[in-house]
């Protein structure tokens, strides 16, 4: 099965503008999303950090420890997200266990690079 074909299912799609925020940092997050279509940047102080496309995920961290956002995720062409909220997320891991470690994959990925560019940011 194809990571995203887990969340073919889920109706909630929210269609974000080509220049529009998803969320900003600091908002409060309670939700994590799927991108089904279109190009977002992920933005931590002023600053790309990531460039998300189709079947990226973005908010998991949200799943785990709601609070607020460390980053705004914008739009850069027309985008939907599926919305993923905790009952489905739940549901997900616990019948899916290959969600569960790709998610934790992709967070320990994000962890990484940002480690390297605060070493990076460092260095110069």
């Amino acid at each position: 099965m194809v990571f995203f074909e887990l969340f073919s299912h889920n109706p909630e799609v929210i269609k974000v503008p080509a220049g529009t925020a998803l969320f900003r940092a600091g908002e409060e997050g309670h939700q994590m999303y799927v991108v089904s279509t279109g190009t977002a940047e992920v933005v931590v102080n002023d600053r790309v950090v990531e460039t998300l496309q189709h079947g990226s995920v973005i908010g998991e961290v949200s799943m785990l420890l709601p609070g607020p956002h460390s980053a705004s995720v914008i739009a850069v062409t027309d985008c939907e997200f599926v919305a993923i909220d905790e009952k489905r997320f739940q549901f997900l891991v616990q019948q899916t266990p290959f969600f569960a470690t790709q998610v934790m994959r992709m967070m320990a990925e994000r962890l990484r690079k940002t480690n390297q560019l605060v070493a990076a940011t460092r260095e110069s």
